[in-house]
C-alpha cells in the first residue's frame, strides 16, 4: 500500500474487516457466487430411461413392466419421456403410427459408429437426411444424438471440432435439438466447457442438450458446468438404468432422482416431482431385481 499510514493499512485488511464487519463479507462472497452461477430459471429434464436405461439389460424385460415404469413416470411432470428403440431403416415408413418425436443417434467417433449403427458417419448423415425428411412430411420433430462427444472407447480422446462438425450438421438437416452424449462418462467439467465452448460457436445453445453417464462420477459436476454455460436441457435415467453395449464399462446414464434434486437444490424449476420419480425407480428396480444407481433414492427409500 506504498506510503500509507500503518493504521489505515490495518483498518483496510481483509482480516479486519472480517472481524469488524461479518455481514460485508458475506455480502461479497453472495456477490460473487452470483457473478459466477448463472443458472437457467428452468430445465427441461428428458427421461431416457424406457429407451437408452432398459437397452443394457441382459434380460429381456416384459412389456408390461414397460408400460407400467412409462405410466408412471408420465405422473411424475416429466415433459419428454423416450420410450423405445428403433435398429432398421425399414420402421420409416411407420413413423406416424403413433410416434410424437423421433430421435436419430450419430457419433463424432467413426470406428462408434460402425460399432454402434453398423456405418460410417458420412454414410449415417445420408440416412438421417432420409429419416428426417420422412419425419417432416408426418409432421413429426426430429432430435439428434451424438455420441463419444467427451471420449470414446475405441478412439480415446475426441476433439470438440470433430463433435462440432457432427452436431452442425444434424442441426442443419433438421434436428430442433441436438443431444451431446459422454457414452464412456470419462468426461470431466474442464472436457465438457471445451467441448460445448466449440460446439456452441456453431449452434444457438437453446438447441443443445447434454447427455451424461456416470461412470467416473463426473456426471453431475459436468452437468453444473453446462449449466453455467447456459444449456436447459438435460437427459437422465430414472435409477440411474443404462450404459451402452458398444462402449465396454460404462455405466449407467446419471440418474433423473438426482438430477432433479440438484436441479431443485439450485432453485431451478423442472415441473417434476421428485418424490414420484423415486417410485418409479423403486419399481424398476424391484422388476429387475436390482439396486438403484441413484445417490438420492439410495438416501431417501427405507428398504
Amino acid at each position: 500500500m506504498g506510503n500509507i499510514p500503518s493504521a489505515v493499512k490495518h483498518c483496510l485488511s481483509y482480516e479486519t474487516l472480517a472481524q469488524d464487519y461479518p455481514w460485508l463479507v458475506r455480502w461479497l462472497q453472495e456477490e460473487k457466487y452470483g457473478a459466477i452461477c448463472e443458472f437457467p430459471k428452468t430445465v427441461k429434464v428428458v427421461e431416457v430411461g424406457p429407451r437408452d436405461g432398459l437397452q443394457n439389460e441382459k434380460e429381456m424385460v416384459p412389456t408390461g413392466v414397460k408400460i407400467q415404469l412409462i405410466n408412471m413416470l408420465s405422473e411424475t411432470g416429466l415433459s419428454v419421456i423416450e420410450a423405445t428403440s428403433f435398429v432398421s431403416s425399414k420402421w420409416v415408413p411407420q413413423i406416424e403410427a403413433g410416434a410424437t418425436e423421433v430421435a436419430i443417434l450419430g457419433s463424432a467417433s467413426e470406428t462408434f459408429s460402425k460399432k454402434n449403427i453398423n456405418c460410417s458417419i458420412e454414410e449415417s448423415m445420408l440416412r438421417f437426411k432420409e429419416l428426417i425428411s420422412s419425419a417432416k412430411q408426418a409432421g413429426i420433430p426430429v432430435r439428434g444424438y451424438v455420441s463419444c462427444a467427451l471420449g470414446c472407447p475405441y478412439e480415446g480422446r475426441i476433439e470438440p471440432e470433430k463433435v462440432t462438425e457432427v452436431a452442425k450438421r444434424l442441426y442443419d438437416l433438421g434436428c430442433y435439438e441436438v443431444s451431446l452424449g459422454d457414452t464412456t462418462g470419462e468426461g470431466t467439467p474442464k472436457s465438457m466447457a471445451m467441448m460445448l465452448q466449440s460446439v456452441m460457436k456453431e449452434i444457438p445453445t437453446s438447441a443443445l442438450a447434454v447427455h451424461c453417464h456416470d461412470t467416473y462420477g463426473q456426471a453431475l459436476a459436468n452437468i453444473l458446468i453446462a449449466l453455467q454455460m447456459g444449456i436447459s436441457v438435460v437427459d437422465s435415467s430414472v435409477a440411474g438404468l443404462g450404459g451402452c453395449p458398444y462402449a465396454p464399462g460404462a455405466s449407467g446414464n446419471v440418474s433423473t432422482e438426482d438430477v432433479v434434486y440438484m436441479l431443485h437444490g439450485l432453485g431451478i424449476e423442472t415441473g417434476v416431482n421428485l418424490s414420484k420419480v423415486i417410485d418409479a425407480g423403486e419399481f424398476i428396480c424391484q422388476a429387475l431385481n436390482r439396486r438403484t444407481n441413484s445417490k438420492v433414492a439410495q438416501a431417501t427409500v427405507k428398504s
